[in-house]
């Protein structure tokens, strides 16, 4: 049996500007859209939809956030910045995430933002942006909207979703067909941002309506060349006990033809944080707070996470910036801290990091407190090691940054070691970004 790995990643920022630190101030770190040269620089280790090795399909056996390892929500919030294009019945997820964030035991943990501003510890969303929806048979102007947005404000958004609203059950194959090529098409132009299909809300036809031949034309496809979809019918076809109810006539605000599953199911769980009031469009909250869980286990899952019946991997790591707006000139401290908390391992644990553009090693820094490191070839930085008898390997190196420009950087570690899953953890900062610093207003009553 391979035994568990657990491998600590702590990334340390170490800054040298002094008047960047105002411990008094908020600081909300954004490059602004009408900064010019700005670019989106990202190591080709990075998440990308091209390429995927099996599909990834978010359904209603999603919803389970105890499932999802903590560290793979904080890796979803430090590593994808997203855009969702959607109209009323695409903002349910959104509507249930804001539950999520308000919930006080989380302790933050699902905290998101709508405006799209990169800040440390929040899931970066442009809300309703691109604006409108995937429209009616055939319509493809929301493929132009995306890729305008993308070559322009957009520029820094490495996932991409977009949601239906309608316009599944008055399709046709054709139709469909059209919506499915211009992803793929969108696929291949943008190698580096994952793009998210979507089925079309339920209507009340049931298992033989054109809206249930549509969705599984969808699904057939994303399932058949390794696609990201996200099920929104499939979601809204059972209750959180797994009971079915698209083949009673089930439609979006979760009525079938004896009554509302939803009212039903919150009925007889009264108090149940699934049934936590929202505002959502169209439906009952129950729906909602399904979604916003599914949404969460994508993103999770997009970040990296292997899912419950993965493979095992050889670790857990964590990445935490103390700062992501280094000037030029600045000098960067990144520790790495490689850890053993369970039984000796004894196969060698392989660490790679390639200093992505806009980043300069620094020449003999890189020092283990155990193992072999190799700075040979900058950028790519290695290290190899035996997590026995020493259960904790700490590993250092300093880069600059080599850059004037307003740069998204993201910078990758690769872990591997035999018989164990290879895994990425990653870190964005923002290089010559701007600080806002939001004064302090209190009014007397």
């Amino acid at each position: 049996m391979i035994k568990s790995l657990r491998v600590i990643l702590v990334l340390v920022m170490l800054m040298m500007l002094a008047s960047t630190m105002l411990a008094s101030a908020l600081a909300i770190q954004a490059p602004f859209p009408a900064i010019p040269h700005r670019l989106n620089i990202r190591d080709t280790t990075s998440v990308t939809q091209a390429g995927m090795a099996s599909p990834i399909i978010i359904d209603h056996t999603c919803t389970d956030l105890s499932t999802i390892p903590d560290h793979w929500i904080e890796q979803a919030k430090d590593q994808l910045r997203l855009s969702y294009g959607h109209t009323s019945h695409g903002s349910q997820p959104v509507s249930g995430m804001s539950v999520l964030e308000n919930e006080p035991s989380y302790g933050g943990l699902y905290d998101f933002n709508t405006n799209g501003a990169v800040v440390s510890d929040t899931l970066s969303l442009d809300d309703s942006t691109p604006s409108g929806d995937l429209g009616h048979d055939g319509d493809t102007s929301w493929a132009d909207r995306t890729r305008a947005y993308l070559d322009g404000a957009g520029g820094d958004r490495n996932v991409v979703v977009w949601s239906w609203c309608g316009g599944v059950h008055d399709n046709s194959e054709a139709g469909i067909n059209a919506y499915l090529a211009a992803m793929n098409q969108l696929e291949q132009d943008y190698p580096n941002v994952t793009f998210v299909y979507m089925t079309g809300h339920l209507e009340g036809t049931g298992e033989g309506g054109n809206l249930h031949q549509r969705n599984e034309q969808i699904r057939d496809y994303c399932i058949a060349n390794n696609k990201v979809l996200f099920d929104f019918a499939d979601i809204e076809s059972y209750d959180p006990d797994g009971n079915y109810y698209l083949d009673q006539g089930a439609d979006d605000y979760c009525n079938y033809d004896s009554g509302n599953w939803a009212d039903e199911w919150c009925a007889a769980h009264s108090g149940d944080p699934l049934c936590e009031s929202c505002s959502c469009a169209h439906s009952r909250s129950l729906n909602c707070n399904l979604k916003a869980r599914a949404f969460w286990w994508m993103l999770a899952r997009i970040a990296g996470w292997s899912g419950p019946d993965g493979p095992s991997e050889p670790a857990e790591s964590y990445k935490i910036p103390s700062a992501q707006t280094p000037k030029y000139g600045e000098t960067v401290t990144y520790t790495v801290v490689i850890q053993n908390l369970d039984a000796p391992l004894t196969a060698t644990v392989y660490l790679t990091d390639v200093t992505p553009s806009g980043l300069l090693y620094v020449s003999d820094t890189l020092t283990a407190t155990a193992g072999a490191v190799n700075a040979a070839t900058p950028p790519t930085l290695t290290w190899s090691g035996e997590l026995t008898p020493t259960p904790a390997v700490t590993i250092t190196y300093a880069v600059t940054v080599s850059t004037h420009l307003t740069h998204v950087i993201v910078n990758t570690a690769t872990i591997a070691a035999p018989g164990y899953q290879t895994i990425t953890r990653t870190a964005t900062v923002v290089a010559n970004g701007y600080s806002v610093y939001l004064p302090l207003v209190l009014k007397a009553h």
